[in-house]
C-alpha cells in the first residue's frame, strides 16, 4: 500500500489577516483576490488592480509574516482548488475568504509534486466528499486531505516526468489553438468575399422593421418567463440555460413594444457587440439591450442573408465606428436603421446564403473536430496524472 500522509502533517494551512476595503490601494504592493490567483496560475503574471500600502506589508511581514517561496496559494471560492506555487521574488499580500495558504513545513515535500497533485481528480473526489450545500474548501476540510506520499527523490522524479510530459502536452495544445484560429480566420475571409458585389444600397430601417428593446429592470424570479439580455446570444443561438425570468404581466407589457416571434433577428447593442441570431425556438421570452430586426413587410431581402451579413466586418467596421461609450460600448438603435447594407437581387442572395450554409457546415464540423482534440488531450492529462499518483509512469 502507498504510504499517504494529510496536509496538515506538511503544511500549516491558514488564511490572511483581513484587509479592509479602506485600506485598498491603486499602487504598491498588490493585493490578490481569488481571480488573481487563477491568473498566476495560469500565466505567472498578472495585471493586479489592487494594492496596499508598504506600511501595511511591512507591518504584516512584522506581525503575521508573508507567503514565501514554495508556499502554495489555493483559491477556495469562485474557482476552488486552483493553486499558485509562490515564486522567490513574489511580493504580494492576499484577500481572506478567498485563499488559503498553505505554508511549507516539511524539508522532505517538494511543493511542485503538491502543485501537480491539486490538479487530479484524486483531491478533487476527496473535497467533493467534504462538501455538504456549500461548495468551499475550508481551512478544515484542506487539512483532512491526503496526498500519496513517496520519498523526496521518488517526489521530484515524478514532476520530472510531469514536467516533461505537460510541456510536449502544451505545444500539442498550443497546436491545436492555432488550427482553431485559423479556421475562425478561413470563415472571416469566406464570409467578407460573399458580399463584394456592386450592389444597390439601402439603409436596414427601409427593408426591415428594427426595434429596440426594453428599458425597464424587471424583479427576477425563478421561473416563469425568460429574459434574454445581449449575454445570452451566442453564434447563430441563444442561451436558455443562463438566464433571469420575469414575470408574465412584465412579459406582456414588454411585448407590446419587443414581441419577439420565430425568423425574427436578435442583435446585441451592448457588451457582447455582434452576435446576430435568428430566432428558432418558438418560446415566449422578453429581451433587453437586443436590437430586434423583423422581416413582416421585407419583399426584397432575406433574414438569413441579413444575418450573415451582421457577422461580416463590413458590419462591424461601419458600424463599430458609430459605437458610443456609456458604462459600456453602446450602438444607437438609429444608427442600426440608418446602416446601408448592400442588397443584391433575391436569387444572388439565396445564392450567397447556399454558399454560406455550405462554408459554415465545414467549418462547425472542422471546428468541432479540433474542439475533441483538445477534449482528448484534457481526458489524456487526467489519466497521466492518475498514473502519476498512483506510482506508475515509469521512465
Amino acid at each position: 500500500m502507498r504510504p499517504t500522509v494529510k496536509l496538515w502533517e506538511l503544511y500549516d494551512i491558514t488564511s490572511s489577516k483581513r484587509v479592509f476595503e479602506k485600506d485598498w490601494k491603486k499602487s504598491w504592493v498588490p493585493f490578490y483576490r481569488a481571480r488573481e490567483i487563477v491568473k498566476l496560475s495560469e500565466n505567472w503574471y498578472v495585471d493586479n488592480e489592487l494594492f496596499i500600502s508598504e506600511e501595511m506589508y511591512k507591518e504584516y511581514w512584522e506581525k503575521y509574516w508573508l507567503p514565501k517561496k514554495d508556499d502554495i496559494m489555493v483559491t477556495w471560492v469562485w474557482t476552488i482548488w486552483i493553486c499558485y506555487l509562490v515564486k522567490d521574488n513574489d511580493r504580494f499580500y492576499f484577500k481572506d475568504g478567498n485563499i488559503l495558504w498553505f505554508k511549507n513545513k516539511w524539508k522532505d515535500i517538494d511543493s511542485r509534486y503538491v502543485e501537480y497533485f491539486f490538479k487530479t481528480d484524486l483531491l478533487k473526489n476527496q473535497i467533493q466528499n467534504f462538501w455538504s450545500v456549500v461548495q468551499t474548501l475550508t481551512i478544515q476540510k484542506a487539512k483532512e486531505v491526503e496526498i500519496p506520499f513517496p520519498t523526496l527523490e521518488t517526489q521530484k522524479a515524478i514532476v520530472a516526468k510531469l514536467d516533461q510530459i505537460f510541456a510536449e502536452f502544451d505545444k500539442t495544445k498550443s497546436e491545436i489553438h492555432k488550427n482553431l484560429d485559423n479556421t475562425d480566420e478561413l470563415w472571416k475571409s469566406v464570409l467578407n468575399q460573399a458580399f463584394q458585389g456592386d450592389w444597390e444600397m439601402k439603409k436596414l430601417g427601409e427593408m426591415c422593421d428594427v426595434r429596440d428593446w426594453t428599458h425597464d429592470s424587471p424583479k427576477y424570479y425563478d421561473e416563469w418567463i425568460p429574459f434574454i439580455t445581449s449575454k445570452n446570444l451566442k453564434e447563430d443561438w441563444i442561451d436558455f440555460d443562463n438566464v433571469n425570468y420575469i414575470s408574465k404581466e412584465d412579459h406582456i407589457n414588454f411585448s407590446t413594444r419587443s414581441k419577439v416571434e420565430v425568423w425574427d433577428i436578435l442583435f446585441a447593442m451592448i457588451w457582447t457587440i455582434w452576435n446576430p441570431t435568428i430566432v428558432k425556438d418558438k418560446r415566449e421570452f422578453s429581451i433587453k439591450n437586443v436590437a430586434l430586426i423583423k422581416f413582416w413587410w421585407a419583399e426584397n431581402i432575406l433574414n438569413t442573408y441579413v444575418r450573415y451579413l451582421l457577422d461580416s466586418d463590413f458590419t462591424i467596421n461601419n458600424l463599430s465606428a458609430n459605437s458610443r461609450w456609456w458604462t459600456q460600448k453602446f450602438i444607437a438603435l438609429k444608427d442600426i436603421r440608418n446602416f446601408v447594407i448592400p442588397v443584391p437581387p433575391l436569387s444572388e442572395q439565396e445564392k450567397i446564403v447556399e454558399h454560406l450554409d455550405q462554408a459554415s457546415k465545414e467549418v462547425k464540423a472542422l471546428k468541432s473536430q479540433y474542439q475533441s482534440q483538445l477534449d482528448n488531450l484534457e481526458e489524456l492529462k487526467k489519466s497521466v496524472l492518475e498514473k502519476a499518483f498512483r506510482w506508475e509512469l515509469g521512465e
